[in-house]
């Protein structure tokens, strides 16, 4: 459920420089910036699919993103194996939903990534509450990052990037005022994990994905839940390029998850979710 595209055909990077090179720092990244293509051939050896997709913070950091249209023609040209999700810039007011609606509508797009932190917005400002009318409209998923952030992490002020503005209890209110817009809280949401929980519990309309930790480092109310109250609302997704399926699904099999759990967390779940056994019986 949760891959990304950090550099598109034409060498343009989702990231600064300086962005970019921290965050290989901060997971020890082998390969930082695979093509697309590349992802889908990983994924294709794997027997896996992959929702892939990049950030568009160009307000918040003066830097355009990489292509998204080229993400969804070359997730279309690999749909055996990738789902395209979209991303918009909440800053950008009315253009940020005009361009959803064609993402969605010209490109196909299956959902929607945000990143409160590195785009410089909280969610629950009723500034941005169209934009969250217009995708629950549209009926399309969204994710949000939550809690610890890479991007920026170990430069001088964090690169200017607010972590408040990943606070899940700010989804909790979004959630709440648009109750048919499927949200997915990105990571284990440290230091806010038990909020994180108590949301996805509470909501509906709130799933959490696992990407972004190794599960040997998952908070142990994660891994608990999960496995319980949550076995319904929790997604695999890993963050590669930043760390590699292989690598999380090694820790993820030392966890103390039941086996009939197993299967709803790695694929099940995120089928409904994305309503792909919608679309193999149409």
């Amino acid at each position: 459920m949760h891959v990304h595209v950090e550099v598109d055909s034409r060498g343009h990077p989702s990231l600064p420089p300086a962005l970019t090179e921290a965050s290989g720092r901060y997971f020890r990244a082998e390969d930082r910036s695979p093509s697309l293509d590349s992802i889908a051939e990983t994924y294709r050896g794997l027997n896996m699919a992959a929702v892939v997709f990049t950030v568009d913070a160009r307000t918040r950091l003066g830097h355009e993103p990489n292509s998204i249209e080229e993400i969804a023609e070359g997730a279309a040209r690999n749909n055996d194996v990738l789902i395209p999700f979209g991303s918009v810039d909440p800053l950008t007011g009315t253009e940020a939903i005009d361009r959803a609606r064609r993402l969605a509508g010209d490109w196909g797009v299956r959902g929607f990534k945000f990143h409160p932190s590195l785009q410089g917005f909280n969610p629950a400002d009723p500034r941005f509450y169209p934009l969250w009318q217009a995708l629950q409209e549209i009926g399309l998923p969204a994710i949000f990052h939550t809690g610890q952030n890479g991007m920026g992490a170990g430069l001088p002020g964090g690169y200017g990037i607010k972590l408040g503005y990943s606070n899940p209890l700010l989804l909790d209110e979004v959630a709440a005022d648009f109750p048919d817009l499927t949200i997915i809280m990105a990571h284990p949401s440290v230091p806010w994990q038990d909020e994180a929980n108590s949301i996805a519990t509470h909501k509906a309309n709130v799933f959490i994905d696992l990407s972004g930790w190794s599960p040997k480092y998952f908070p142990e109310s994660l891994v608990r839940l999960s496995g319980t109250v949550l076995q319904d609302k929790v997604l695999f997704g890993t963050d590669f390029p930043l760390i590699t399926p292989a690598k999380w699904l090694d820790a993820f099999a030392a966890l103390p998850v039941r086996d009939e759990v197993r299967p709803k967390i790695l694929k099940h779940n995120a089928v409904k979710l994305l309503g792909l056994d919608r679309r193999e019986q149409a």
